[in-house]
């Protein structure tokens, strides 16, 4: 009801029953009590309508703003983060929201799976996203985010999207690495770290292409006795619930590497010089990894990248320009993350 109609209801109820009452008075002093007490009640009823009306009054969503993040943060304790997870998870039953959807969680793998290893993995779930990273050896890769309703397919068609744009920065690379003509030391520098830019670049192209061994991590929504199913399959590292999330385009998901094992920090860039293209089945670390370089020449944090959803997704995407450094696995929380299909 609104403000204005409660007013029009009080003066309907309100007001004849008081002009009666004055009516039957025919005592000055009492009459001018009555009207004293009418105009009070009056008035108090306009104020606490006000007031209710103000009370009642939409407020929006209460959520604008907020983001929940699921996962690690740097500098955690891994294996305290994998017992958390799993206390949570068995602890589920009593907290998960009651609809049919089930909860959301993170699937954290235990190693880097091609997209068809995937099914065995979540296909029995409902999967969002997947996170994918090239792990080349002794190199701060970019991390990707997936959008995969359909696994693997749409796992395979956002890694050829991913390879097309790494195409396209490796090209820019070496465009720049050719217009650097000076001969000084550093000319010299910034020519050889455009190059190894773009051989980097070049062999995450060649990876993804391959439909490399590099996805770690998944979102999903299941009932949490399929979330725990999940959790004991051999390639699952750990299964982190969320029944806190409602909206993934407020969530920011960030799932540990593989290879890290005891705190959370980002992998060591071990050189400037060129490494090989590693075949797609897998990556291994160097067991004799380079001098590392000063910090801030390739191991500044970069924005996780998301990749368009398989519906807007076009036959070829545009080229995107790339960073000025060499991508890291440590930001995997910057920034908010665009909506993901749920």
């Amino acid at each position: 009801m609104r403000a204005g109609d409660l007013l029009r209801q009080l003066d309907q109820r309100l007001l004849p029953p008081l002009t009666r009452a004055v009516a039957r008075l025919g005592d000055r002093s009492g009459r001018s009590g009555v009207l004293t007490w009418a105009a009070v009640l009056s008035t108090a009823a306009v104020l606490g309508t006000a007031v209710w009306a103000t009370d009642d009054a939409p407020v929006g969503d209460r959520t604008v703003g907020e983001v929940t993040r699921v996962g690690v943060a740097d500098g955690d304790s891994v294996p305290g983060y994998l017992r958390s997870a799993a206390a949570d998870l068995a602890a589920l039953s009593a907290t998960a929201p009651a609809t049919g959807d089930g909860t959301y969680a993170l699937v954290v793998l235990d190693a880097y799976l091609p997209p068809q290893r995937l099914p065995a993995v979540l296909g029995d779930v409902s999967v969002s996203t997947v996170f994918g990273r090239v792990p080349l050896p002794g190199r701060q890769t970019e991390i990707v985010r997936i959008p995969a309703l359909r696994v693997p397919d749409d796992v395979v068609a956002g890694m050829a999207w991913v390879a097309a744009r790494k195409d396209g920065e490796a090209a820019d690379y070496r465009t720049r690495a050719a217009g650097v003509r000076g001969a000084g030391a550093a000319d010299r520098e910034l020519r050889e770290r455009y190059a190894t830019d773009a051989e980097v670049a070049s062999a995450e192209a060649a990876a993804y292409r391959a439909g490399c061994a590099c996805v770690y991590a998944a979102v999903v929504r299941a009932a949490p006795a399929v979330l725990r199913g999940v959790a004991s399959r051999p390639d699952v590292r750990a299964v982190d619930p969320a029944p806190e999330v409602y909206r993934l385009d407020r969530t920011v998901f960030n799932p540990p590497l593989p290879e890290q094992r005891d705190v959370v920090r980002p992998p060591a860039d071990t050189g400037p010089g060129p490494q090989p293209t590693p075949p797609a089945s897998g990556w291994s670390t160097p067991s004799t990894p380079r001098p590392p370089v000063p910090m801030g020449e390739s191991s500044e944090p970069a924005p996780l990248v998301t990749i368009p959803s398989p519906e807007s997704r076009s036959a070829e995407p545009t080229e995107a320009a790339p960073p000025s450094v060499t991508t890291s696995p440590d930001a995997t929380g910057a920034g908010l993350l665009p909506p993901s299909p749920s």
